[in-house]
């Protein structure tokens, strides 16, 4: 469920309007999820289909520099950013390249680890789809023929694929008008009220994204109205197994959010405070750019583009950062190759935090950390040897994961409460709803589940603390369920 806030969640299940999410939380368990940083879906997304953040999946943000390639890459900020940088081109970069030559080749996705276990999958339009399976583009509609001459390689996902009408191993008579807005919640529950109806899959991965934008248009306090319409999709896919009882009974089920959203006040651009620098534009790098920005809602990249000045501009980089509209904190490595967590123009407290592992303190992930400065810059305390933050949550791990990820730029910023940073195509969500930042408003969100083999410790890692959970938890416990019934059949 994209973007699903577990406050909203908490009102949905008290109103009424959410009967299928109240069971699975009476039933089963409901965690509080942190998201990675930049807490934006490309990044979370394939975390939570992966069990890893972005320093080994390589998935930096929903726009991003690819510096083999010198070029920006998009994954639909917006149809205004997509139209900037290229409508082709985002699409191939979303059905094609995500899965295939941005995501990294070592790391399994939750299908394909499914798949090689035996077990038979299913999905729904989501950003990641790579399985052990070849689905060939769907040619049975105008669209589609029209959309099958952009796309000519077929895809590689679950058993089971219906994504966007562009692949649809079955003639389910659901349509998504090529993942429309409003229409994606319905299609993703109607086909997988049909993979459950004529059992085909043993997982289905069901994706819920418009519950996303619903809150970008109206705002996080909305999000009542699209967590009931995403519940009525729930419905029927319970329905389709036999009824609300027999679904519980037979099947886990596992519902998790990416992140969540807060309420967007202003805009603020962060580039004017980069333009000495020259940042080379959607239609190419010219001569005297000398840097590439990648907004991503409520944070941003920075990249220097050529390897020999990088020493000598991150830390130039660094400093504009900290003046720059709307920025709350900067991220970066120093020349030690330590992570450098700054204060910016809007921070309300002023200082600067250099971290790396090692032995000092440990978080509540498992991680541990020497760390030296202002803790006071992401709201963290050290209590007991562990550290913590309530307005930053595992802010040392999200931004190592981020710093240390291959395709990540070298200087990133996070917005201050109630900004936005304009994406390529102008576009904020001032009125609405955003997210992106390390701030905990945009990045903690749901992670339910009930019927699991090991309901009691279904991560089955003792060395996390109780409440520390992660998006990266959502896959590893998928996996652990379904090894745990193969190993005990009877169970």
């Amino acid at each position: 469920m994209d973007g699903c806030d577990p406050a909203q969640l908490r009102r949905a299940i008290d109103a009424g309007v959410a009967p299928v999410l109240a069971r699975a939380v009476r039933d089963g368990a409901l965690h509080e999820s942190v998201a990675a940083f930049p807490s934006v879906t490309p990044v979370c997304a394939t975390s939570l289909a992966t069990g890893v953040r972005q320093d080994r999946h390589r998935i930096p943000s929903i726009n991003w520099w690819d510096r083999s390639r010198g070029r920006y890459v998009e994954y639909g900020s917006s149809f205004q950013a997509s139209r900037r940088l290229g409508i082709g081109r985002q699409l191939q970069d979303v059905t094609y390249h995500l899965n295939g030559r941005h995501l990294a080749p070592e790391v399994e996705t939750v299908y394909e680890a499914l798949d090689d276990l035996g077990v038979r999958t299913g999905g729904t339009t989501f950003l990641i789809t790579r399985g052990r399976h070849r689905h060939p583009i769907a040619r049975d509609s105008a669209l589609g023929r029209v959309a099958a001459v952009l796309f000519r390689t077929p895809v590689m996902g679950p058993k089971e694929l219906f994504f966007a009408d562009l692949v649809s191993t079955r003639d389910t008579g659901e349509r998504s008008r090529f993942g429309h807005p409003g229409m994606r919640d319905q299609h993703a529950g109607g086909v997988t009220a049909y993979m459950l109806e004529h059992d085909l899959v043993d997982f289905a991965l069901l994706s819920l994204p418009d519950n996303d934008t619903h809150s970008h248009k109206h705002g996080p306090d909305a999000q009542v109205e699209s967590i009931a319409l995403a519940d009525a999709q729930l419905q029927r896919v319970a329905e389709a197994a036999g009824g609300i009882d027999r679904f519980f009974a037979e099947w886990a089920l596992v519902v998790a959010s990416d992140h969540t959203h807060t309420r967007v006040e202003r805009g603020a651009d962060p580039r004017p405070a980069f333009a000495e620098f020259g940042i080379t534009g959607p239609s190419g790098r010219k001569p005297g750019d000398r840097i590439a920005y990648c907004p991503a809602s409520r944070a941003a990249m920075v990249y220097a583009l050529d390897p020999e000045e990088r020493a000598e501009l991150v830390p130039r980089l660094a400093a504009a950062g900290r003046t720059a509209d709307g920025v709350e904190l900067v991220v970066w490595r120093d020349e030690e190759g330590r992570g450098v967590i700054a204060s910016g123009a809007e921070s309300p407290v002023q200082g600067v935090l250099r971290f790396a592992p090692g032995d000092a303190v440990a978080d509540e992930r498992g991680g541990r950390w020497d760390v030296d400065g202002d803790l006071g810059i992401v709201g963290a305390e050290v209590v007991d040897g562990v550290l913590r933050s309530a307005s930053h949550p595992d802010p040392l791990g999200r931004c190592w994961s981020a710093l240390t990820c291959v395709n990540s730029g070298d200087v990133l910023l996070s917005a201050a409460a109630g900004v936005e940073f304009p994406d390529w195509g102008g576009i904020d969500h001032v009125g609405g709803g955003s997210h992106g930042s390390l701030r905990a408003d945009d990045s903690v969100g749901i992670l339910i589940h009930t019927g699991l083999h090991d309901q009691d410790d279904p991560r089955g890692r003792p060395e996390l603390a109780p409440e520390a959970w992660s998006i990266e938890d959502a896959t590893p416990i998928v996996l652990r369920h379904f090894r745990a019934l193969q190993a005990a059949p009877d169970a």
